[in-house]
């Protein structure tokens, strides 16, 4: 294990030898989830570039269901940028789900990563191939409910940020690794800023009822 000091160094030898690259995909990441917290459209094309770079870099280290993951958030970048230029002008709102609709996605949702673990490990060897497996699935169904503005999003991005963070750490992806601890932070702030829109919203319409 490495000490804290080490750790520290290791991180800061990356921020010194990082490439642009991966600067550039740090930056607009931190933009996205921050603009996708204040409900921002633009949050959108920053998506779409970060994901481009880190689809690469994923490739490079051998996490075969990030790379095809970030390959999906290409895809829904461009698909979460028109469905929120379609809300905009229909002023569809933030929405929650009920809790019996959350287990349901659940239980389907691991049954996938399951499957898809075992199907791959008979090509594949990874010590982290479950994680990997399981952050990629939840991530998919996850963007798909930040482009449809559903509250508890932010919930689940706490927790598969956290594993995520984890995985990255392990990989000695340091400077990644950090970017996931303010993913972490911005997904308790968009939990918080969407939660109290979404009841201000439900008590306007009750007061004008």
């Amino acid at each position: 294990m490495q000490s804290l000091v080490d750790l520290l160094q290791d991180i800061t030898q990356q921020f010194v030898a990082q490439s642009w690259l991966e600067a550039m995909a740090v930056i607009l990441a931190i933009a996205y989830v921050w603009l996708a917290a204040r409900e921002n459209i633009w949050c959108w094309p920053c998506a779409l570039i970060s994901t481009a770079i880190y689809t690469w870099l994923f490739w490079e280290v051998s996490l075969v269901f990030h790379t095809l993951l970030n390959g999906y958030y290409l895809i829904m970048a461009v698909y979460g940028w028109q469905q929120w230029k379609k809300q905009e002008s229909e002023h569809i709102p933030i929405q929650s789900w009920s809790m019996r609709k959350h287990l349901i996605r659940l239980v389907i949702l691991t049954s996938i990563a399951f499957s898809m673990t075992a199907f791959a490990g008979m090509w594949l060897d990874s010590e982290y191939l479950y994680l990997d497996a399981f952050i990629t699935v939840f991530s998919v169904y996850t963007t798909l409910m930040v482009a449809h503005k559903v509250l508890e999003n932010w919930l689940y991005w706490i927790i598969i940020n956290s594993f995520a963070c984890y995985l990255y750490f392990a990989k000695e992806m340091y400077l990644t690794g950090v970017l996931f601890i303010f993913y972490v932070l911005f997904a308790i702030y968009g939990y918080v800023n969407w939660r109290q829109q979404l009841l201000g919203k439900r008590y306007a319409s009750s007061a004008s009822a």
